[in-house]
């Protein structure tokens, strides 16, 4: 797919808010970029959906980033790519339900996030649903109290300026231990 379109691929340094983009560049070209902290399953996965960007700019031209002719088109480049011999059942299984209706983010389903991470975080983190009600923990060095369950999200305390703030959770934070 790589040679068939053209592209670029650049592997970025992690970025916290994006796990790969696709762009034009000024001299005409196309890029992609992706973070370099993913493991082979996340990657593969994040490249077919910048790939489906640049398959849906070439036939439909400037269209929502993630609307319906995106979605149509990843969920076709991704099917080739849904064989267990590729990504592993406990993979697969909430893979093939995301792409029944793709968001922009991975992440936004807690499932296919959880699977593609092995259910494990970082070394040194924690889940933000593994984190006992009223601990405090560290998420981008500030200090807050896991509080109660929504829906699909936590509520959460922010110590220092005592707003609310609502976790996803497959958040990985820190939980807080006193110096």
């Amino acid at each position: 797919m790589i040679e068939q379109h053209h592209l670029n691929i650049k592997i970025v340094n992690q970025r916290q808010t994006k796990h790969g983009d696709f762009r034009r560049l000024p001299n005409g070209q196309f890029q992609i970029t992706i973070n370099n902290n993913l493991n082979p399953h996340q990657f593969l996965l994040t490249l077919v959906h910048e790939i489906a960007h640049h398959v849906t700019f070439q036939k439909y031209g400037r269209v929502q980033p993630h609307g319906k002719e995106w979605k149509r088109t990843f969920q076709h480049l991704m099917l080739p790519f849904l064989h267990p011999d590729i990504y592993p059942t406990e993979i697969l299984t909430p893979l093939a339900h995301y792409l029944k209706n793709p968001k922009a983010s991975t992440d936004s389903d807690v499932k296919l996030s959880l699977a593609l991470k092995g259910n494990k975080a970082e070394t040194g983190k924690s889940f933000i649903f593994e984190v006992p009600l009223d601990s405090i923990f560290l998420f981008k060095k500030k200090r807050y109290r896991r509080g109660s369950k929504r829906k699909t999200r936590y509520e959460c305390l922010e110590l220092s300026s005592g707003r609310i703030y609502l976790f996803n959770q497959n958040t990985e934070v820190t939980i807080y231990e006193k110096q």
